[in-house]
């Protein structure tokens, strides 16, 4: 079992790689599925809310008189309203002998077509036919002040006058109706009169002619001058003052047609409205003095249309239909509206196919039915108002397609982060463990190194390296240990010699100079002291390695002038302070420490320089600077110089080990060394830990 633990340990770090990548992936599409999901339940669970408001906005719209004209006129279209065809209004008859009960009425019901210039018109017959047969016109135009007819003159053109047009059943009325002022107008209140209706003539004289009774007419000119539209202003001139200023006039006119009112009492119960509503055409002109042209025509291009019912198909959605007809049902439907298909983005065949099938509460059925009914005084009309809840899947589709190129570009950057991830580190991985499965065993039994070549697998990264750390050691290791057993034994056979020959004349020697005032006992204990370090060992390294110094309290300041002054070599200068300073060392170590580094400094200065040794601290460190004038360390070997054998002059005889002995010796210390190049040489410092008085 331990065994095939152990060779399934060996696949954990790829198959964490690959299992964390592919759990990565599987998330980020559980969540855009959870989205979708979670998505087409919210817009099922909205789609019949929205719905019951929308057919609440159509009945609200249908109840409001311009709803009850709408639906009294289903046919009637923009060319219809700008040619003039009457429309049946939602009231019986209009008062129009005042001004703010016919203006509220036409208003209220919306009949008023919109023109240029601040012109508008409403074309219309009462609901109950025993109002009398007459076509009612409203509407607004703009003028300068109102020029009234004279009394006894027979050329009607010297006023502001209307001229009306009606077509219909194969007849045409004309009338042409002179302003004619009433009492009392004031300056700010406007003007008010009537428009005296004539039939009109082919010449200018009137004589004779009578008005026509049935005809009345009505205007009422604002007291103010209108302001902000650019036409208007031009058309009253550029001396347009407030006493010729444009001014906005209302009028409202009651038509007699015979042929309306005989057709009323030739049947016991008349048809109304017309059958032949759609083929009347009125036309009605507001003509200036004399020879000054039109100022209204409803002819004019430009009319803006009312409400109607086919701006209730802004209301739909796309899947959703509106149709009226009469309550009765023996009509054929009025109108038949379909919500309009926007033109939505391109949708992916998969995921609208995904969305169909994602599950959720939906409705009980999918197709949602609305029904109400509206009163108008021409009879009942019944609505029905449809819509299919499935409609959203296309919606949401567009919308899922639009933003799956993020879900894309994320599975995308896993793929690829995976790609780069498997071929650039799980193989390699991979090759490098199984090269390497059986190398302790071969290591142990010295042979085999040969089947373990990893130069394949080098390169500049972090695995490249580790490969070329291993190749290099695998094929260097074999002879290293050979060598190393043989420069063991000579350096140990060596130490040996050494050590019994110089021990016995340095006994003597200290025995000549036993005296504590001699100087010479000092250097003779050194030279005791390294003996008994290297004496036994069976290296110089391990013997530096495994020394043990007593650490004590030293005057750091004291000590760096005393070596200063008997160092041996010339110009050495201390220049730090003289202050006592304690630190934490071995005295005699630290002396080799200073002789090691300044034989270095001697050694590569340039002739005739100094050596200068300064000293600074801090809190907790004092640092000794040995600072020499000369080349600088190699950049290949400025991180090195303090390594076993390491040196700048092999062949020369030296065997690269006084900077290893300072190493050793300051780090037993608690203490360091470093070395780095300055603009004029090279500079040496050592630190060590302060003691507080």
């Amino acid at each position: 079992m331990k065994p095939a633990l152990a060779w399934l340990a060996s696949f954990r770090l790829r198959l964490l790689f690959r299992g964390a990548f592919l759990a990565l992936a599987l998330a980020v599409v559980a969540m855009a599925v959870t989205v979708l999901q979670e998505e087409k339940q919210r817009s099922y669970d909205n789609y019949q809310a929205s719905l019951g408001k929308t057919k609440e906005q159509i009945i609200a719209r249908l109840h409001h008189p311009a709803g009850q004209l709408a639906l009294l006129n289903p046919r009637r279209d923009a060319r219809a309203a700008s040619t003039g065809q009457p429309v049946v209004l939602p009231y019986s008859a209009i008062d129009f002998d005042d001004q703010n009960k016919v203006q509220n009425a036409v208003e209220m019901a919306g009949c008023l077509v919109q023109y240029p210039q601040s012109g508008s018109l409403c074309v219309a017959i009462g609901n109950n036919p025993w109002a009398g047969g007459f076509i009612y016109a409203a509407g607004t135009f703009a003028s300068g002040p109102l020029l009234a007819h004279r009394i006894g003159d027979e050329m009607l053109d010297g006023a502001h006058r209307l001229r009306v047009t009606a077509n219909l059943r194969g007849q045409t009325y004309r009338w042409l109706a002179p302003f004619e002022p009433l009492a009392g107008n004031g300056k700010w209140e406007g003007q008010r009169g009537r428009f005296t209706g004539y039939v009109e003539q082919d010449g200018r004289d009137y004589t004779g002619a009578k008005p026509v009774r049935e005809f009345r007419g009505w205007v009422w000119q604002d007291g103010h001058c209108l302001k902000g539209d650019a036409t208007i202003e031009a058309t009253a001139g550029p001396g347009a003052d407030a006493e010729t200023c444009a001014r906005k006039s209302f009028f409202s006119l009651r038509l007699p047609v015979e042929v309306l009112r005989d057709a009323l009492f030739l049947r016991d119960k008349p048809t109304w409205p017309p059958p032949d509503l759609d083929q009347f055409k009125v036309r009605v002109e507001v003509l200036a003095p004399g020879a000054a042209g039109v100022l209204f025509d409803s002819n004019t291009s430009g009319a803006v249309p009312p409400f109607s019912l086919d701006s209730l198909g802004g209301l739909l959605l796309p899947g959703e239909s509106l149709s009226i007809r009469h309550a009765d049902g023996k009509e054929a439907e009025i109108i038949q509206l379909a919500g309009r298909d926007e033109a939505l983005e391109q949708s992916s065949p998969l995921l609208t196919r995904l969305i169909r099938r994602l599950p959720v509460e939906s409705l009980e059925a999918p197709v949602v039915e609305l029904t109400d009914e509206v009163t108008t005084p021409l009879g009942n009309y019944r609505i029905l108002l449809k819509g299919d809840a499935r409609s959203v899947n296309k919606v949401l589709s567009t919308v899922a397609t639009r933003v799956s190129w993020f879900v894309g570009a994320m599975l995308g950057a896993i793929g690829l982060a995976w790609l780069v991830i498997e071929i650039g580190i799980i193989r390699r991985i991979a090759q490098l463990t199984r090269r390497t499965r059986g190398l302790s065993k071969s290591v142990h039994a010295d042979g085999g190194l040969e089947a373990y070549d990893l130069a394949d697998l080098r390169g500049h990264d972090e695995l490249g390296i580790l490969a070329t750390g291993l190749n290099d050691l695998l094929r260097r290791v074999k002879e290293d240990v050979e060598r190393e057993k043989i420069r063991a034994a000579q350096e140990k056979d060596m130490w040996h010699a050494v050590g019994h020959e110089i021990m016995s004349p340095l006994q003597s020697l200290l025995a000549l100079h036993g005296s504590a005032d001699d100087p010479s006992q000092r250097y003779i204990s050194r030279m005791q002291q390294a003996v008994r370090v290297l004496y036994g060992s069976a290296s110089p390294s391990e013997a530096f390695e495994s020394s043990r110094l007593n650490v004590a309290a030293v005057d750091i300041a004291g000590f760096a002038a005393n070596v200063a002054a008997n160092a041996g070599i010339a110009e050495v200068r201390y220049v730090g302070p003289v202050e006592p300073l304690l630190v934490r060392a071995d005295e005699f170590p630290l002396e080799d420490v200073f002789a090691h580094v300044l034989k270095n400094a001697d050694r590569h200065r340039t002739p005739g320089t100094p050596i200068v040794i300064d000293l600074t601290s801090n809190d907790s460190t004092a640092t000794i600077s040995i600072h020499n004038r000369g080349p600088a360390i190699p950049d290949e070997l400025l991180g090195r110089i303090f390594e076993y054998g390491v040196s700048e002059q092999p062949a020369g005889g030296q065997r690269g080990q006084g900077l290893f002995v300072a190493r050793t010796y300051m780090a037993k210390m608690g203490g360091t060394i470093t070395a780095r190049n300055l603009a004029e040489g090279v500079v040496f410092e050592l630190g060590l830990p302060r003691l507080m008085s």
